[in-house]
């Protein structure tokens, strides 16, 4: 118990990295939704923050529209709730929004049409290099050695002669 003490009193820097740690967990993530963009319907807000966190800010490109400041973000989160006020459901707002940005605008793109042949192509690519790399590796283990050459007699007659002349 001294010893942590000892380390408690000395090393300031040590104990808030300690408690930053500990406080990690903690944290949550800061929304950037203003007041004046939360609607009155609980129930259609928690439509609007779920379609959100799935949308990319075209912007920040790393972030979703619920997360990021940017300008874009905000008006990209007022048009979900404009469309959920209108009566659309989730996939068509999402489908408004993909007709106007592309599929970039989808945190996680979608698996189907030109998309499954992206998500397939990788798998399959590899399985491939997994079976040629047997193919090649089993090829080697069955090949017979190469033996050694034995020289003619006249070979090795003109060999002594060229040993003998160095």
């Amino acid at each position: 118990m001294n010893r942590f003490r000892t380390w408690w009193a000395n090393g300031p820097s040590y104990a808030l990295i300690l408690c930053l740690a500990l406080a990690m967990p903690l944290a949550t993530p800061v929304h950037a939704v203003l007041p004046d963009e939360v609607l009155d319907d609980p129930v259609l807000e928690d439509r609007a923050r779920a379609l959100s966190r799935g949308l990319r800010c075209v912007i920040c490109q790393n972030e979703s529209i619920d997360e990021s400041h940017a300008d874009l973000a905000r008006e990209l989160r007022l048009v979900v709730r404009e469309r959920l006020v209108l009566g659309d459901s989730d996939e068509e707002v999402l489908d408004y929004l993909v007709d106007r940005y592309g599929e970039f605008v989808l945190l996680k793109p979608r698996t189907d049409g030109w998309n499954m042949v992206l998500w397939l192509s990788a798998p399959a690519l590899f399985l491939i290099a997994l079976g040629v790399g047997g193919v090649y590796i089993r090829g080697r283990s069955m090949a017979v050695a190469p033996s050694e050459a034995v020289l003619s007699d006249a070979e090795q007659a003109r060999l002594k002669e060229i040993l003998k002349d160095t």
